[in-house]
């Protein structure tokens, strides 16, 4: 199939997505917090930041290759995690772990992920990352360390910026709960939905399988929004990420920081990058744009960093990548990609990426990606 004739941009990935789909998954995906505004900011920030095409520079080969923590990437970017994969489409972590694999770039999959360490194990490529919601307990903890390591990830991932529940309001208002339950309105929406009803009727409703061995007897009385995870979590504090950093041996990253007098503290205890990211407005209504605070972060740091929230296409990529970040991690747009084409959706989403990117940088003159001119901002335009 020519999935560029029909598919040449991620929002046709996007809205072909929303239709194979439930609408309770629909939402769970696409939604913010709040009334939506830091999600809505993330895009218009990206919006307002552009380059001045730049001529005569003859034939243009541009060479998007890139490092990060000592490894060689074929592009700068990677599959970020998103909890309950497995909701949005069937044995999306394994599908997602295996283009990842394909494509030479990391896979990052979640604490509260659908599948376990073991389930992944088999699919996972030489860059998979861990992500930690940090558990209180310190036998938890050293044990989904060990878990992950057994597993085959080399990197961990510390989220910082869900010290609580966000409100998700759009997502409750679809009726879903954690765990999942099939009400009658849920089961109608997913009668409209038959692909994605055979996947879900051979692997079952997805639930949270690397918590099983910690969780026993009912869920807490918790928010609709929060899950059975909240019950192991802990807010950690500087002491808490020095714990970590003494307890694993791979390169080591926060998630979450958006601002800048976070960053050299974090340096000095060994922190190898950081994320900078405001979860994709799915934690906090209230906040900058995580490309706003890019710029200001770099400054203050010498470390990686890493970027995500609001990126749409190579030329978000690029955007961020000019105001100082060293990689750049999707998670709506790989899930997307996978709600629309099944398994061929992220392999021609890295190939989307991949093109765009390099058209945008032969406007621009760029041969590689240390040749990014300054962006610009650009006028908003009413």
């Amino acid at each position: 199939m020519d999935f560029h004739g029909r598919y040449p941009g991620l929002i046709d990935l996007k809205w072909r997505a929303k239709r194979r789909l439930p609408k309770f998954v629909w939402e769970y995906l696409d939604s913010g917090t709040g009334a939506e505004a830091t999600k809505s900011r993330n895009r218009a920030a990206l919006d307002r930041i552009g380059f001045a095409p730049s001529i005569l520079h003859g034939a243009i080969e541009p060479d998007i290759s890139t490092t990060l923590l000592g490894q060689t990437y074929r592009q700068p970017f990677g599959v970020s995690p998103i909890g309950m994969s497995g909701l949005i489409w069937p044995d999306a972590e394994a599908l997602l772990a295996q283009a990842a694999a394909q494509a030479g770039m990391p896979f990052c999959m979640s604490t509260v992920a659908s599948a376990s360490p073991e389930d992944i194990a088999p699919h996972l490529g030489p860059d998979a990352w861990f992500q930690l919601y940090p558990p209180k307990a310190p036998e938890i903890r050293r044990d989904l360390l060990d878990r992950a390591r057994t597993a085959g990830f080399c990197t961990l991932v510390l989220t910082v910026d869900v010290p609580v529940a966000s409100r998700r309001e759009r997502q409750t208002r679809s009726g879903l709960t954690q765990p999942p339950r099939l009400t009658p309105r849920l089961l109608a929406q997913v009668g409209m939905r038959p692909v994605w009803a055979a996947g879900m009727a051979r692997r079952g409703m997805p639930r949270m399988r690397t918590l099983d061995k910690y969780i026993t007897g009912a869920q807490a009385n918790l928010p609709p929004t929060a899950h059975i995870g909240y019950i192991l979590r802990t807010s950690p504090d500087m002491e808490y990420v020095r714990w970590l950093r003494d307890h694993w041996d791979g390169p080591f990253v926060l998630k979450g920081i958006m601002r800048p007098e976070d960053a050299a503290p974090l340096e000095q205890i060994g922190i190898d990058a950081l994320w900078v990211s405001n979860h994709a407005g799915r934690q906090f209504d209230g906040s900058l744009s995580s490309i706003e605070v890019l710029p200001a972060i770099r400054a203050e740091t010498t470390l990686p960093l890493l970027f995500d929230s609001g990126i749409e296409s190579g030329l978000d990529i690029l955007r961020a990548l000019a105001l100082g970040a060293d990689f750049v991690m999707l998670g709506r747009g790989f899930h997307f990609a996978l709600a629309a084409l099944g398994a061929d959706g992220p392999p021609h989403l890295v190939d989307l990426l991949t093109r765009d990117m390099q058209a945008n940088m032969g406007q621009i003159g760029a041969h590689s990606l240390q040749d990014l001119p300054d962006p610009i901002e650009l006028p908003t335009i009413c």
